[in-house]
């Protein structure tokens, strides 16, 4: 039997966080709170989340670094919410791992259609898997790419966990090795965040997984780039 997925409202603002919560538990969602760093660590200890909605102006640790943190032991989908509404701040908040980003004010609906996209998106990465492909993961350089587990797993056994963006974007990559693959395909071939993509979002995710699987992020020789073309993943793959 499904679950129900568990939402983590992370708002400061009590007015707001109350209202999302509300909106979310008549959408038939589980629903935790918290107002700020401690006690969304106190949420997260106690069970499973599914996704966090996280807003990026908190008191004390603010939302970017409370993302950066939990990108390094998790990939519990994360949402932004921000007053912001700049394009830097945009591609900031995907560098720290997040999913998506909505801008405030919005609306109950717009929330609730980005949660079901992105939980959507995470539930499919591990849907081949589960559908009867009998594929567990892919080699390649000094990589096994664990397709069940979603994570990386580096030579000497060390785990690397990736976000939901960057898992579904090497999976399509290790899917089609050699081949030159355009952003506009990237983003097709991802669900282009249904209609919710900012301009950089393939290059944001390029750049984070390079940083993960490249010996030198700025000489990269898995994924590099085609000028004028998009990316190739440009070394020999095989599965596992």
């Amino acid at each position: 039997m499904r679950s129900v997925p568990k939402i983590l409202i992370v708002e400061d603002n009590r007015e707001l966080r109350g209202l999302i919560c509300r909106s979310l538990k008549k959408d038939g969602y589980r629903v935790a709170e918290a107002e700020g760093g401690r006690s969304m660590q106190r949420q997260l200890d106690e069970g499973r989340v599914d996704l966090i909605v996280l807003d990026i102006m908190l008191p004390g640790q603010d939302g970017l670094t409370l993302c950066r943190n939990l990108r390094a032991k998790s990939t519990t989908p994360v949402i932004f919410v921000s007053a912001k509404d700049d394009d830097l701040d945009k591609v900031l908040g995907l560098k720290m791992g997040a999913d998506d980003y909505l801008v405030k004010p919005f609306t109950m609906a717009e929330l609730s259609a980005r949660i079901e996209a992105v939980l959507r998106r995470a539930e499919s990465g591990g849907a081949a898997t589960n559908a009867g492909d009998d594929v567990d993961g892919y080699l390649f350089d000094r990589w096994f790419f664990d397709i069940a587990r979603r994570e990386l797993v580096e030579a000497g056994d060390i785990v690397v966990p990736l976000s939901t963006g960057e898992f579904d974007l090497l999976k399509i990559f290790v899917e089609r090795p050699q081949r030159v693959l355009s952003r506009d395909q990237l983003l097709d071939l991802t669900r282009g965040r249904d209609a919710t993509v900012f301009d950089r979002s393939v290059d944001t995710q390029v750049s984070r997984l390079r940083r993960k699987i490249e010996t030198d992020s700025r000489n990269p020789q898995i994924i590099k780039t085609v000028w004028g073309g998009g990316y190739v993943f440009a070394v020999d793959v095989s599965r596992a």
